[in-house]
């Protein structure tokens, strides 16, 4: 039996109780990969946001936590379980509208919240076709193809014939769900402002909308501060650049409706990622000499100061 299966016996509650233990553990730990990215990051983009912090990094850290956690355990569970824990969905009307798009809808979810137990309950709506990359833990990757085997899915390789097969599903009328915010190769991407930071950017949400005029909706899932479940945000997203030829403007819109999107539930998103890695006056950030990195700090502060 695998061993991530345990986690349906362990009550939520639990599970998230040892979830904040471990955040705090890993606080404590300033050297900790995690940590370092996220302060890192903060500082990237510390012109738009200037609280760097202990209190910010440390709900941050503990979110992250808590959302691996509920991811696992939702999928150790049937996905009965993961819609049971969805409290409100807020302007639900505008995914249904889109849901009825004849060119079909392509749901746009960062790395925001709990995505998982929120694709539980999406996969109600129909059968969308989703990219998968496969865990690099056989023992991961063989518990997270289980789990999401129980929803209407259907899985494709994160290739040319995965993006074939979006693209099929989307000109029938169906749906899919893209997570664009990862940092793509070179040839995937373009470089565009992402909370003011250039930096290489995934084109294929943008491509794939461009092509088929799809509907396009903004999703996450945000756990409640009462503890009772998670509530769902619906985002209308119309900007006519979403849908532009031209890669640069399309992918730089949709970049502005993911951080209008992360902005209100800015700590739930997962800063640990090392979303900067190609700067082009920087190249990687996490890796650069120490004086070069303040010095691009320094101008990008400066550069966004009102003149």
């Amino acid at each position: 039996m695998n061993g991530y299966h345990w986690f349906k016996y362990v009550p939520l509650s639990v599970l998230q109780a040892v979830a904040r233990l471990v955040a705090l553990l890993i606080v404590w730990l300033p050297e900790v990969s995690l940590v370092r990215s996220i302060r890192l990051n903060m500082r990237l983009i510390d012109s738009l946001h200037a609280d760097t912090s202990n209190r910010r990094v440390r709900e941050i850290v503990q979110n992250q936590c808590l959302s691996t956690v509920e991811s696992i355990k939702s999928w150790a569970m049937p996905p009965q379980w993961s819609i049971a824990q969805i409290h409100t969905v807020h302007n639900e009307h505008l995914l249904k509208d889109a849901l009825d798009n004849p060119h079909g809808m392509l749901a746009i979810v960062p790395h925001l919240g709990t995505w998982e137990i929120m694709n539980a309950w999406l996969n109600q709506f129909g059968a969308p076709t989703i990219l998968y990359k496969p865990a690099k833990s056989g023992k991961m990757d063989e518990f997270m193809l289980h789990g999401r085997s129980q929803l209407n899915a259907t899985l494709v390789p994160t290739d040319s014939s995965g993006v074939k097969a979006i693209f099929k599903t989307l000109k029938a009328g169906g749906f899919s769900i893209i997570l664009p915010d990862h940092v793509p190769d070179p040839s995937g991407g373009v470089i565009v402002p992402f909370f003011g930071v250039e930096t290489l950017t995934s084109t294929l949400a943008s491509k794939l909308a461009s092509k088929t005029k799809c509907a396009l909706v903004g999703l996450a899932c945000i756990r409640r501060e009462d503890a009772q479940g998670f509530d769902i945000y619906c985002y209308e997203l119309t900007d006519p650049d979403l849908y532009a030829r031209d890669a640069n403007v399309s992918t730089a819109a949709l970049n502005t409706a993911m951080q209008q999107i992360i902005e209100p539930h800015f700590n739930h998103y997962m800063w640990g990622y090392r979303r900067f890695k190609q700067v082009p006056e920087l190249g990687n950030p996490y890796r650069a000499d120490s004086d070069k990195l303040e010095a691009f700090i320094k101008k990008q502060r400066k550069s966004h100061q009102p003149s």
